[in-house]
Order: C-alpha cells, then structure tokens, then sequence
C-alpha cells in the first residue's frame, strides 16, 4: 500500500485547518466553513459517528469554536494544532463523566459531521468545578 507524500500531508492539513489552496489539486469553496468546534467524548466518536455519538454532558459544557485559519490552528510537518488552550467551560453540574476523546466538527451544536477525533492523554475526569482543557500539544496527523 502506497502512503501519501508529506507535500499532500500538509497540504490537506492547510486547505482543511487554514483555508489555504493546495496548488492545482483544490481550492477553498467560495462560501467555506470559517469556524470548527472541538468537542469532547467520553468513548470513540468512531469514523462513522458524528459530534452528538458520545458526546460529555454537563451543566455548562458547549463545544468551543476555533477560526478556520493560521489564527486559529498552526500547521507544523504534518501535524496541526491549535494556536491557544482550548478551555471549556467549568462544570456546574449534571452528569459529566470522563472525556476520554476529542474532535474537530463543523457544528456548534447537534450531528455536526467530524472531521477528525482523537483520543485525549490523560482522559479528563469533570466533575463540577472541573474546567476540562485541551492543550496545545494535543495534535492532529495526516499520515
């Protein structure tokens, strides 16, 4: 099996994370996505799931939004990661449980389709109070 060239590797991490052309194979849409939102899971999205498939419940939790752009993500090699903390907000109450993976989707809310996911090392135990985090180096790979 052939693998992809680290070109095409990053490449299609700059066209999907900083809207960024990928020179004679394909440019960004005329009315593309300008925000993705990261949200937590507490078992495997899966590659068929969307961002509701296991999704955490809390009083408080919402998914947090991130600019489609250098702004936002930072391409390095073929990996991505995001510029800031990714900080969600702090347990209040309900049910909680522990995020155990992540994903970048398309919607704030709902079935919003998930383009990449990923398990989160060490799993995030929230409880109230707990202010689950993400950290910048938590990455994405297009191998």
């Amino acid at each position: 099996m052939a693998g992809k060239s680290d070109y095409l590797c990053n490449g299609l991490l700059q066209l999907i994370f900083n809207g960024v052309e990928l020179a004679g194979l394909a440019m960004n849409d005329t009315s593309p996505l300008y925000t993705f939102y990261i949200a937590l899971h507490t078992a495997d999205p899966t590659a068929a799931g969307n961002q509701n498939s296991y999704e955490i419940s809390y009083t408080g939790y919402a998914r947090i939004g991130i600019l489609r752009s250098s702004a936002g993500f930072v391409i390095s090699g073929n990996s991505v990661l995001p510029v800031d903390l990714v900080q969600f907000t702090a347990s209040s109450g309900g049910a909680g449980g522990t995020a155990t993976f992540w994903s970048v989707g398309t919607d704030s809310t709902g079935a919003g389709n998930i383009l990449y996911s990923g398990p989160l090392s060490p799993p995030i135990i929230v409880s109230v109070g707990v202010t689950p985090e993400i950290t910048q180096s938590s990455t994405i790979s297009e191998a």
